[in-house]
């Protein structure tokens, strides 16, 4: 299952709640929904209550393996080991998390941005105004399924963020062509290329020259001028832009957050070479998006900085088209987030080489998908 928390507190000390949201493990359907006032409290209190309040909640709910997310970075990084609790008090209600989550045969932490957790932080500022969640019934998680057919939720609602919905967005929104990059010979071979540099290929060459005459005929036809071309600083990617910017004459900006996921390890590996390699390990990383390749990156981590991109890209060019030339990776983040799907999708889309997709993001947290693997102008 996966569990959102969030906490906080108008004062820090002050009025404090706390929110968390228990959901199947595509993070698709929410089973359980608890939240709850705490008195004058601080912020990294209500954030520990929230946490302790969902793995309360999944073990209720029958979990045997739990990811947490959450946008606090001290939570995350102390619940991990990486991070030390210095202050006494904090240190109980450590030691009340790990209680519970020793109950579980797996549990992991990851680190969302705040527009990513909008769930557990409304509950939390529902908690902060007076409200409070009735218990969960215990008799729904008895027997051995511990996932109902119809799964029971602590309020009567599912809280969602209103700018998801796809009408009512609120202002101009920044218009995102997505490019990814051409052949190289790793893909050629469906090869893991991650932070790899390998050039494009005589054919990489001509699918990026037939990508960016595609992409400038559609700006000439709209009247549209590009922005900015924003590109992986990675060669195969830096080439494919260097295409559409000669024809645009937008200018080429390189941003480091665009770049494809390190796998580490399995750089360079097929499919089957990589399982075979690690087959634990593959199969772990193939379920969970926390997981990391061998000194590699999980794709929590790829999401987290492209998320964070995207945010600076909506600022930065308010109302303005730019085209993105990335890889399949943060491609993908880009159209989950915009989708405001799961991690689930990230397994279920496919994205050819060279391909081009459109999103427009909104300055309110809104999108919408316009088009997505468009390769109508490949030979």
């Amino acid at each position: 299952m996966v569990v959102e928390a969030d906490g906080g507190s108008r004062g820090n000390p002050g009025p404090a709640g706390y929110g968390a949201a228990v959901l199947d493990a595509t993070a698709q359907q929410v089973l359980a929904e608890v939240y709850d006032g705490l008195g004058s409290a601080t912020n990294n209190v209500a954030e520990y209550r929230g946490l302790i309040a969902g793995l309360a909640a999944a073990l209720e709910l029958g979990a045997t393996g739990v990811e947490v997310r959450m946008d606090s970075k001290l939570v995350v990084e102390q619940m991990s080991g990486r991070w030390k609790v210095k202050h006494p008090a904090m240190q109980e209600l450590v030691d009340e998390a790990r209680e519970l989550a020793s109950r579980l045969d797996d549990v992991s932490y990851v680190w969302v941005p705040r527009a990513r957790n909008a769930r557990a932080d409304a509950l939390a500022n529902k908690a902060m105004d007076g409200g409070s969640s009735p218990a969960l019934d215990p008799a729904a998680s008895a027997g051995p399924a511990p996932r109902p057919a119809v799964a029971p939720t602590a309020t009567s609602e599912v809280v969602r963020p209103a700018s998801a919905a796809w009408t009512g967005q609120v202002g101009t929104p920044v218009r995102m062509v997505l490019l990814r990059h051409g052949q190289t010979a790793l893909s050629v071979d469906r090869r893991y290329s991650g932070h790899g540099d390998p050039e494009l290929t005589e054919r990489g060459q001509e699918q990026a020259v037939a990508a960016a005459g595609a992409l400038h005929a559609r700006f000439t036809t709209q009247g549209v001028r590009p922005a900015a071309i924003l590109t992986s600083p990675l060669r195969r990617a830096r080439q494919t832009a260097a295409a559409v910017a000669e024809v645009t004459g937008a200018e080429l900006a390189v941003r480091d957050a665009l770049i494809e996921t390190d796998f580490g390890g399995w750089e360079g590996l097929t499919f089957a070479e990589a399982r075979e390699r690690d087959p634990d390990l593959h199969s772990r990383w193939l379920g969970s998006a926390a997981v990391e390749p061998p000194g590699g990156e999980s794709f929590a981590a790829v999401g987290a900085r492209v998320t964070a991109e995207r945010l600076r890209i909506v600022e930065e060019f308010a109302g303005e088209t730019v085209v993105v030339v990335s890889h399949v990776t943060p491609i993908k983040m880009l159209l989950r987030d915009a989708l405001d799907a799961g991690d689930g999708v990230l397994y279920r889309m496919h994205l050819d080489l060279a391909c081009t997709s459109l999103v427009e993001f909104y300055p309110d947290g809104g999108a919408s998908v316009r088009l997505v693997n468009d390769t109508s102008y490949l030979a």
